[in-house]
């Protein structure tokens, strides 16, 4: 139980006897900083979540920073966290507050892999959160009334929260089953065809396939799980997050995409699939530099720019810099009648000169270790989708050998 336990000690109580009730063995965490007077055992205190972040809580104290104040702490709870996730005391996470509480409640989870329940009851539950959720799988609450002393709304919520929490634990089954190996693949609207029939060939070959949506928080959490251990592979069809990060678009991943499999070594195929296009909302959203641009309507809030030979050229000095990295088997596919649905020939973005700086740079740029293969075929080809499949299985038979 993670909170702050100065500023709302009674509403903490009241959780700590409805998790108790529940049947739980509840650590209590405290992050506030502030001297507290706490009705009930405090298991880690705020001096040891301090210390746990290389500082102490008098010198926090005396910096009077508030903001300072929540990273510090919210570190310092991770880490705290990720102990306690080693020794195998921890079974999930629960926590509440206001933006304050939400914000130490959230970066403290960030310890806390993927299966294990993690719940949130918080005055900020309706706000955009996605920056502070990453890439773990947090239910958030809405408090509905503000968590500061009990009433008759707030008793109901913290009940249901800590019966969420409680249920949640008795059915989780965080064991993955390692007879089955498992590929990571990227998809995105444009690339789906190529995806779903890389997928059917996967499964058919025995594979549990995990699709993820090239929109920012996907490409997010497939590297956060690939670095986590959970493929065995990795299809890198839909790298289009990269175009995004470097024109300002709304699906970037940020600039740690693409080196996940390569740091962890693990066999990938990549493909640019969707690099001739970055995504902005509505047309009144897109920034003003990139106006005069080629742009298309994909939906009535999603408006497409075409990449140009500057973008496509600095695009593919990235992935040929990323991939020299790896530390497994590697290979690229490149799709020369079209990096996706709309750049196929008749399409919108159908532009074989910007392609060929894209592929020309990638191939300057990689090392020589990294096999490259150059297809007259577009990204949804059957063609293509298969030699991805036959590429990849053939790095990963190379890879146990």
């Amino acid at each position: 139980m993670l909170g702050c336990f100065d500023t709302k000690a009674s509403d903490f109580e009241f959780l700590r006897t409805c998790l108790i009730s529940q049947d739980l063995d509840v650590i209590s965490i405290n992050m506030g900083i502030q001297p507290v007077q706490c009705p009930f055992p405090i298991d880690v205190s705020a001096s040891q979540v301090a210390e746990a972040a290389g500082q102490t809580l008098s010198s926090i104290r005396e910096q009077a920073d508030r903001s300072a104040a929540l990273e510090i702490m919210g570190d310092g709870a991770s880490k705290v966290i990720a102990k306690l996730m080693v020794k195998g005391q921890l079974d999930g996470a629960i926590g509440m507050g206001g933006g304050g509480g939400t914000f130490l409640t959230l970066l403290a989870m960030q310890a806390i892999p993927i299966g294990v329940p993690k719940v949130c009851l918080s005055t900020v539950a309706s706000k955009d959160l996605s920056r502070q959720v990453g890439t773990r799988d947090i239910t958030l609450i809405c408090s509905v009334v503000d968590i500061a002393g009990l009433n008759q709304i707030s008793r109901m919520q913290m009940r249901q929260a800590a019966g969420a929490i409680a249920g949640m634990m008795r059915t989780a089954d965080r064991t993955r089953n390692s007879s089955v190996p498992s590929i990571a693949i990227s998809m995105f609207g444009n690339t789906t065809a190529c995806v779903e029939m890389c997928s059917t060939l996967l499964r058919e070959a025995g594979f549990e396939v995990l699709a993820f949506h090239a929109v920012g928080v996907g490409g997010l959490t497939m590297e956060a799980l690939i670095r986590d251990g959970y493929f065995d592979g990795v299809l890198d069809i839909t790298t289009t997050e990269l175009a995004d990060h470097l024109c300002e678009g709304i699906c970037s991943a940020g600039p740690t995409r693409l080196t996940a499999a390569a740091e962890k070594g693990i066999p990938q195929v990549v493909a640019p699939g969707c690099l001739d296009m970055v995504n902005y909302g509505p047309p009144d959203t897109v920034p003003e530099k990139y106006r005069g641009r080629m742009l298309f309507s994909w939906a009535p809030d999603v408006t497409l720019m075409r990449t140009n030979k500057a973008e496509n050229e600095e695009l593919g000095t990235i992935i040929g810099q990323r991939l020299n990295k790896s530390k497994g088997k590697v290979s690229i596919l490149l799709p020369l009648q079209g990096i996706s649905k709309i750049s196929s020939r008749g399409g919108p973005f159908h532009n074989p000169e910007i392609d060929q700086v894209l592929f020309t740079t990638i191939k300057e740029k990689v090392r020589e270790s990294i096999k490259v293969l150059e297809m007259e075929a577009n990204i949804n080809d059957a063609i293509f989708a298969k030699a991805a499949v036959d590429n990849l299985l053939s790095l990963m038979h190379e890879d146990v050998m």
